[in-house]
């Protein structure tokens, strides 16, 4: 039982590293005002919201198998409190930050109308922080898994593709923003 446990954890904390970066690249296009004809902005923002949901459903399967698994001895103070564990403090103490950020975040979200926008974006802004944590966390806490050939291709797609996502949202804000013109009307013949 305890390795289908580690099993569970360990998959749905990879899968929870495929959501969550999807939140992220979504976020940061969102953010980013991007919209395309199939995609309108509307719908960017709802996939990043589902996204995300789904993610804290995994993540908490996550937490929960790992603490369930004896192995490790993982108790659920370990969850939220950082570098308190007695197996790999350093490692769970930052899935720990980084469970404590996203809590932050989902709380500031469901409050948005009720705080001030600086509050919220502030707060939201913490993802941004939360990310790469928890991909340290899972290099580290992962244990052999995180040297499988195919662990290794999914940590650099997710970290390509938010790499990417952050170098467009930089680029875009270094562009001008373009002024508008006023629309350039044809005078009619024969009317004047």
């Amino acid at each position: 039982m305890d390795q289908a446990l580690w099993f569970a954890s360990r998959g749905t904390g990879l899968v929870s590293l495929i959501l969550l970066t999807g939140t992220v690249v979504l976020g940061g296009a969102h953010a980013g005002r991007a919209a395309w004809a199939r995609w309108p902005r509307f719908t960017v923002h709802a996939v990043h919201r589902n996204l995300a949901l789904l993610a804290v459903a995994f993540l908490a399967v996550h937490i929960g198998t790992a603490i369930a698994d004896s192995y490790a001895g993982i108790r659920v103070i370990d969850a939220f409190v950082p570098f308190v564990s007695s197996w790999k403090p350093f490692y769970l103490g930052l899935g720990a930050i980084a469970l404590d950020l996203m809590v932050a975040v989902i709380v500031t979200s469901a409050l948005r109308t009720r705080l001030p926008l600086n509050v919220w974006q502030w707060v939201h802004r913490a993802a941004y922080a939360m990310w790469p944590v928890a991909v340290v966390h899972g290099l580290g806490a992962g244990g052999k898994d995180s040297n499988l050939l195919w662990v290794q291709v999914i940590n650099v797609l997710c970290v390509a593709a938010v790499a990417v996502t952050g170098w467009q949202r930089l680029a875009q804000r270094r562009r001008p923003v373009p002024v508008p013109q006023p629309r350039r009307t044809r005078a009619r013949a024969g009317v004047r």
